[in-house]
């Protein structure tokens, strides 16, 4: 299991919505770039960027500081926020992304998944965020009327790898994960999922690495860190916890 270290960029600032509300805003940072340069100083080897403006509006807003944050860290970076076409995709990719998570784009356009998917394979990533088992689009302000389930059985049968699932209700809060919830989510995607929401604690993470590799791929942590209710280096051997007690 890997963590990956969130970066919500808002206004060209580091900052953590609330269950997804805008008008819940907290700022952390003034430079992504030297929040970026923090974790991988810390020893974190991935970041989970999101592009709310793009997300709201349809189009990737980011694409030099994400150019900036890879040239200064060399760390591996996955993006999502506004993609919306393969031309968004391209152009993530050459600003040095390894891995580009589409979300509404992907539910509203099945052809532009299917198409994402068919191009870019192991390099595209569904993001499915969710309210009561319902996914949410548009930067989390509307309903998709389908359910996380639907979407993700379709995706696997479309032969997506990589899958970023929200509990959108605990995004930003701190109340903690619900573990079975990213196991019936596993299920249904046939393969190890990353958990996105309410971390809150290194119990947390290490609930999931409990799950094991072949459930959990990562765990997406924001605001805990921010808040230092845990540092990065404790993350990372909360992370590792299980192999470590299986090495013993």
């Amino acid at each position: 299991m890997e963590l990956f270290c969130a970066i919500d960029i808002l206004d060209n600032k580091v900052v953590r919505l609330s269950r997804g509300d805008y008008n819940l805003v907290t700022v952390y940072h003034d430079d992504p770039v030297e929040q970026a340069r923090i974790f991988a100083a810390a020893g974190a080897r991935w970041l989970h960027i999101v592009d709310l403006e793009g997300a709201r509006s349809g189009v990737p807003t980011q694409l030099a500081v994400i150019k900036r944050i890879v040239d200064a860290t060399q760390m591996s970076v996955e993006v999502g926020g506004g993609v919306r076409c393969l031309l968004h995709i391209s152009r993530l990719l050459d600003a040095g992304a390894s891995r580009v998570v589409l979300g509404t784009g992907m539910i509203r356009d099945p052809y532009f998944a299917y198409e994402a998917i068919k191009r870019y394979g192991s390099l595209i990533c569904a993001g499915v965020d969710a309210r009561d088992g319902t996914a949410a689009v548009q930067g989390w302000q509307e309903s998709s009327g389908r359910s996380a389930e639907q979407i993700i059985r379709h995706l696997k049968d479309r032969g997506l790898h990589h899958l970023v699932y929200t509990d959108i209700s605990r995004d930003g809060m701190q109340t903690g994960i619900d573990k079975d919830a990213y196991l019936q989510i596993a299920r249904y995607a046939g393969f190890p999922v990353t958990a996105s929401g309410g971390v809150s604690t290194l119990d947390d993470i290490r609930a999931l690495a409990e799950l094991g590799d072949d459930i959990i791929e990562a765990v997406i942590v924001g605001r805990a860190l921010y808040e230092r209710t845990f540092s990065v280096e404790d993350a990372l051997a909360a992370v590792d916890s299980r192999e470590q007690e299986c090495s013993c």
